[in-house]
Parts: C-alpha cells; sequence; structure tokens
C-alpha cells in the first residue's frame, strides 16, 4: 500500500471530519499530485475539549482545548496540517505553527432551535442550553428572565437533548448544521441580536512554519476573502486577550473592497454590552480590528470581561 502524501489531523466528530472531507476535496481539486486514491489521510485525534462533557470549557481551561492534542502531533510529525474550527483556535499558534490556508466560509449566524422562530417569542423563564459565555451573556442581555444551563457534545447530541425535553431550546452555529445538510433545523438568529463569535463560520488549515511543500499545496485553497476577515476579527481578539472565558463577538463582512468589522464585549451576566464597528480598505484589516479591541478595552475599563 502506497503511503499518503498529505496527513490531514482532526477532531473525530461528524462536522470536524465533514469539514476535513472538504479539505481534502478541495485540495485534490486544486492540486494535481494529491488527486490520486489515497494520496490524503485523515487522522481523527480525540481532544481533551471533546473529552470533558461534564461542564463548560471556560471551567476546564479555554479553546485551546479542542486544538492542543492536534497541534502537538502536528508539531511531533505524525500529521502534515491540522483542519479547525477557526473559532476554536486560541489567540495565538505555538512556536513552529502558521495558519496556512482558509477554506470560503459559510454563513456564520447563530441558528435558534425551539418550537418558536424568535428569542423574544421564548416563553418566560424558558430553559436554553449552551455552553457559550458569549451566547449566554446576549441571552441574557435581550432576555434576563431566562434560565440557561450548560449543554455540551456535538450537534446530534445537543438537537436531541432538545428533543427529548432536556432544555426547551438551545443555539448552534448555521455553518455547523449546513455543512452536515441540516439546512431545515431550527431558525437563523439576526446578528443585530445575536453577534456570532470570531471567527464562526471559518475553516482553517494549520501547518508547520518549515513546511514549504505542504504550505504550497495549501496556499492552492487558501480564500483570500475569508482570510481578510477573519484577521480583522482575530486581531481584535488577540488585544482583548480573548478566550472561552470571556464574552466577545466580532464578525467582519468584505463588500466591494471595503471591510465591515463589528465587535462587542459584554459582562457574563449579560448587564452590559458594549459594540463597536469600523469600516476600511482590505489592507487595513489587522488595524482596524487592533483599533475596535483597544476602543471595547477602554470603554469596558479594568476587569470589565472579568467580572
Amino acid at each position: 500500500m502506497t503511503a499518503p502524501l498529505l496527513r490531514l489531523g482532526t477532531r473525530g466528530s461528524p462536522l470536524a471530519l465533514t469539514q476535513t472531507g472538504l479539505v481534502r476535496d478541495a485540495l485534490a481539486k486544486a492540486v494535481p499530485a494529491l488527486a490520486a486514491p489515497g494520496a490524503i489521510e485523515i487522522v481523527a485525534i480525540k481532544t481533551t475539549g471533546d473529552v470533558i462533557q461534564d461542564r463548560p470549557l471556560s471551567e476546564a481551561g479555554g479553546k485551546g482545548l479542542f486544538v492542543k492534542e492536534i497541534e502537538e502531533a502536528l508539531l511531533q510529525g505524525r500529521i502534515d496540517a491540522a483542519v479547525h474550527s477557526m473559532k476554536d483556535m486560541p489567540i495565538a499558534q505555538p512556536p513552529g505553527l502558521a495558519i496556512a490556508a482558509f477554506l470560503p466560509r459559510e454563513d456564520a449566524r447563530d441558528v435558534l432551535i425551539a418550537d418558536l422562530a424568535r428569542i423574544d417569542d421564548l416563553p418566560q423563564g424558558a430553559i436554553v442550553g449552551t455552553s457559550a459565555l458569549r451566547r449566554k451573556a446576549l441571552l441574557l442581555h435581550r432576555r434576563p428572565d431566562l434560565q440557561i444551563v450548560t449543554l455540551r457534545g456535538n450537534v446530534d447530541t445537543r438537537l436531541a437533548k432538545r428533543a427529548a425535553g432536556t432544555v426547551q431550546a438551545t443555539i448552534l452555529a448555521l455553518a455547523g448544521l449546513k455543512r452536515l445538510g441540516k439546512t431545515g433545523v431550527g431558525t437563523p438568529i439576526p446578528e443585530a441580536e445575536m453577534l456570532p463569535a470570531v471567527g464562526q463560520g471559518a475553516v482553517c488549515i494549520e501547518a508547520r512554519e518549515n513546511d514549504a511543500q505542504t504550505r504550497g499545496w495549501l496556499a492552492a485553497i487558501d480564500h483570500e476573502p475569508t482570510a481578510v476577515c477573519v484577521r480583522a476579527e482575530h486581531a481584535m481578539l488577540v488585544v482583548l486577550d480573548g478566550s472561552c472565558r470571556t464574552p466577545i463577538a466580532g464578525h467582519a463582512i468584505l463588500t466591494g473592497g471595503e471591510l465591515h468589522l463589528r465587535g462587542l464585549i459584554a459582562r457574563p451576566d449579560g448587564s452590559e454590552v458594549i459594540a463597536t464597528e469600523r469600516r476600511g480598505s482590505i489592507a487595513d484589516a489587522a488595524a482596524l480590528g487592533r483599533d475596535a479591541g483597544e476602543e471595547l478595552k477602554r470603554r469596558g475599563g479594568p476587569g470589565f470581561l472579568a467580572d
């Protein structure tokens, strides 16, 4: 049996495997050397974030729990590239690793899974399941009466818990539902009501900085508009020192060469939300993000995100 030319590491959830399949297919189409059957191998790796299901990630160590073991495999040479959901990525990569490419971004909005179509229509005191501090804070900001409970697990697990009546509603990313073919599930939430997480809807591919061949292959599928938008969002997140422990939202869109970034920070209990936005050129993406982050940090003041 011929050894694969490229090994793609990923989490083992259905969504992660689907996303990695999209990367494999894009590479096979764009890079002739990778078009042959068996040229690309998908390697599933269990992460700490997958193992911990009984509490929010914010209590267990934050975002890096979904990527740590995969990045270790990449650094050790057991895989050649790693496929991640961008919203799971910490604010910096380990020395020797870099994000080398993005797939085209899917719809970044959240989806309400409930009998009713709008957050405002949920019954008084309704139980809503989510493990995301951002979603919890924005829900409570709009509806302080809601009871928010921790709901972990993959997409099918959370949908099953909602169907079983464990909670009256839950919120999932529309991008994941669409990639899994669950397009008729729930109702998208307008971004004015719930701004997405930084990087939501974007799939990134990480590689070793010194692996010129792999990075060259990945460059062939890199979607520059997505990279630009995520660059602005992530620059804001870095200034805010954001992780799963802090309710932060940010989403950038590119229209006719103009970048529009919206960002916000919230107190975990939803009692206060501070929002801002920036418009500018593609070349200024990172600068716009940093500037937005500095404004939010200044307006929030010391301790805002920790309170």
